[in-house]
């Protein structure tokens, strides 16, 4: 990263799960002293990450494109694009794409540095700045080439 001004998707690692993946523009561990953290978060076809909390920051999530189910606490409702979902830290919340398309969010942390406390999740991966991430699919055995059902929500 050249600036803290201008930041490059592509000079960004990227965190990826087996749901989707995370390009943290903005955080306190890249540029010193930022008070939040601010990325894309991208969940793939048929995936969703699992009931979570941050007991140290307020979570903000805006829909870029897609639509998917969000839980808030014990909230379940439907969000689009132009949505936008304020989750109050320590609150249990989930986030579903029952769809065929990318769900993509821009999600911010307040205070910044929460995206850290990913890393320890199962099924966590980080990849160097310039890598691209693609995700697979597989059927209902696992053979390549057929779409399998839409896991259902996790819980």
């Amino acid at each position: 990263m050249t600036s803290t001004a201008h930041i490059e998707p592509a000079a960004v690692e990227t965190f990826s799960f087996e749901w989707g993946t995370m390009k943290w523009l903005v955080s306190p561990v890249t540029i010193p002293g930022a008070a939040n953290s601010q990325g894309e978060v991208i969940v793939n076809p048929g995936q969703g990450h699992a009931r979570h909390q941050h007991d140290q920051a307020d979570e903000l999530i805006y829909v870029i494109s897609g639509s998917g189910v969000q839980t808030v606490g014990d909230e379940e409702f439907t969000i689009t694009e132009g949505d936008a979902v304020y989750i109050p830290k320590g609150t249990p919340h989930s986030t579903m794409n029952g769809t065929w398309r990318a769900l993509r969010l821009i999600v911010t942390y307040t205070p910044g540095g929460e995206e850290q406390a990913l890393t320890v999740q199962p099924g966590f991966a980080r990849h160097p700045a310039g890598d691209i991430v693609g995700w697979t699919r597989s059927g209902p055995s696992g053979a390549p080439g057929t779409a399998g059902a839409a896991p259902g929500r996790p819980g």
